[in-house]
Protein backbone atom coordinates (compact mmCIF):
# COMPACT_ATOMS: atom_id res chain seq x y z
CA UNK A 1 0.00 0.00 0.00
CA UNK A 2 1.24 3.57 -0.74
CA UNK A 3 1.97 6.38 1.60
CA UNK A 4 -0.88 8.91 1.94
CA UNK A 5 0.95 11.65 0.99
CA UNK A 6 4.94 11.59 -1.16
CA UNK A 7 7.44 14.35 -0.73
CA UNK A 8 8.55 15.53 -4.86
CA UNK A 9 10.93 17.99 -6.44
CA UNK A 10 11.72 19.05 -9.88
CA UNK A 11 14.63 21.19 -8.40
CA UNK A 12 16.45 21.75 -11.76
CA UNK A 13 13.74 23.86 -12.75
CA UNK A 14 12.11 24.89 -9.67
CA UNK A 15 14.50 24.60 -7.60
CA UNK A 16 12.78 27.08 -4.70
CA UNK A 17 9.33 24.74 -4.86
CA UNK A 18 8.00 21.26 -3.38
CA UNK A 19 5.40 18.93 -4.54
CA UNK A 20 3.29 17.34 -2.16
CA UNK A 21 1.49 14.31 -3.61
CA UNK A 22 -1.74 12.95 -2.04
CA UNK A 23 -2.04 9.00 -2.91
CA UNK A 24 -5.88 8.85 -1.65
CA UNK A 25 -9.20 9.49 -3.45
CA UNK A 26 -9.64 12.29 -4.37
CA UNK A 27 -5.40 12.00 -5.57
CA UNK A 28 -3.86 15.53 -6.18
CA UNK A 29 -0.41 17.15 -6.42
CA UNK A 30 -0.22 20.52 -4.86
CA UNK A 31 3.13 22.58 -5.50
CA UNK A 32 4.68 25.98 -3.38
CA UNK A 33 7.39 27.70 -2.51
CA UNK A 34 9.30 26.09 0.26
CA UNK A 35 10.11 28.36 2.58
CA UNK A 36 5.97 28.99 3.09
CA UNK A 37 4.22 26.43 1.80
CA UNK A 38 0.62 28.11 2.71
CA UNK A 39 1.43 30.68 -0.04
CA UNK A 40 1.07 30.45 -3.89
CA UNK A 41 -0.14 27.11 -3.88
CA UNK A 42 -0.90 25.48 -7.55
CA UNK A 43 -3.41 22.38 -7.28
CA UNK A 44 -3.18 19.85 -9.89
CA UNK A 45 -6.22 17.25 -9.73
CA UNK A 46 -5.60 13.97 -10.76
CA UNK A 47 -9.44 12.60 -9.58
CA UNK A 48 -12.12 14.83 -9.81
CA UNK A 49 -11.93 17.91 -7.93
CA UNK A 50 -14.35 17.37 -4.75
CA UNK A 51 -17.47 20.13 -4.66
CA UNK A 52 -16.86 20.41 -1.34
CA UNK A 53 -14.84 23.48 -0.51
CA UNK A 54 -13.97 22.28 3.41
CA UNK A 55 -12.86 18.70 2.18
CA UNK A 56 -10.08 20.74 -0.33
CA UNK A 57 -9.43 22.52 2.71
CA UNK A 58 -8.83 19.95 5.18
CA UNK A 59 -6.75 17.89 2.56
CA UNK A 60 -4.37 20.85 1.94
CA UNK A 61 -3.90 21.38 5.86
CA UNK A 62 -2.56 17.88 6.11
CA UNK A 63 -0.71 18.01 3.04
CA UNK A 64 0.80 21.08 4.88
CA UNK A 65 0.90 19.36 8.22
CA UNK A 66 2.89 16.16 6.33
CA UNK A 67 5.48 18.04 4.63
CA UNK A 68 6.35 20.11 8.16
CA UNK A 69 6.73 16.72 9.79
CA UNK A 70 8.93 15.67 7.12
CA UNK A 71 10.71 18.13 6.88
CA UNK A 72 11.57 18.13 10.56
CA UNK A 73 12.39 14.87 10.44
CA UNK A 74 14.60 15.46 7.58
CA UNK A 75 16.38 18.29 10.15
CA UNK A 76 16.81 15.97 12.91
CA UNK A 77 17.85 12.90 10.68
CA UNK A 78 20.83 15.20 9.36
CA UNK A 79 21.45 16.07 12.42
CA UNK A 80 21.83 12.95 14.07
CA UNK A 81 24.01 12.09 11.07
CA UNK A 82 26.56 14.89 11.53
CA UNK A 83 27.58 13.17 15.20
CA UNK A 84 29.55 10.26 12.98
Amino acid sequence: MLPKFLLADNSQEKPDYIYVVHNENPRFIVGSDIEDFSVNQEIHWIDTEPKDKELIEQLLGEAEEFLEAELENQDSYFEDGEDD
